[in-house]
């Protein structure tokens, strides 16, 4: 059977991206079990209180919840088991290094099978204060309408 190519979204965390400034993204594999791929690839991950974690040199990914499989026997997994992430050293050895200061977390952007692997990207971010969020807010809205009066005005509506 061949193996299916290109990017396949399962999971993405939208909050993260507005609860958190973004500072650095890494893509990573996960340490999986079969009935946890197999759960996957049905579409079925939830990211929501999901966060990386510093463990003796070890990256793991906390609180992330993929449904037991609906087929699965007693090999079934636990929804919310503690992942391993799988990045190069030096990746390691960098992202490590950013944890250490104040106020830095790593959170997990998004869940995909990248050419068919399961792989998770995974953020360093900075706490957004609520100032923040508003601003961001507001400067969206300000942006759509900009893009309604480019739209009206290319439509020849005052």
């Amino acid at each position: 059977m061949p193996r299916e190519q290109g990017r396949k979204v399962v999971a993405s965390n939208r909050k993260a991206r507005h609860d958190y400034s973004i500072l650095d993204t890494y893509e990573a594999g996960l340490a999986l079990t079969g009935t946890e791929v197999k759960s996957l690839r049905a579409g079925r991950a939830s990211l929501v209180d999901a966060f990386g974690s510093d463990d003796n040199g070890e990256l793991f990914l906390h609180g992330m919840h993929i449904p037991e499989y609906t087929q699965g026997t007693w090999t079934n997994h636990e929804p919310r088991r503690t992942r391993k992430l799988l990045l190069h050293r030096d990746e390691i050895a960098k992202i490590r290094g950013k944890l250490r200061d104040e106020g830095i977390t790593l959170v997990p952007l998004q869940v995909y099978f990248n050419n068919g692997y399961a792989k998770v990207e995974i953020g360093l971010a900075k706490g957004k204060k609520s100032y923040d969020k508003r601003q961001d807010l507001a400067a969206r809205d300000a942006q759509k309408e900009i893009n309604r009066a480019i739209g009206r005005r290319a439509k020849g509506i005052s």
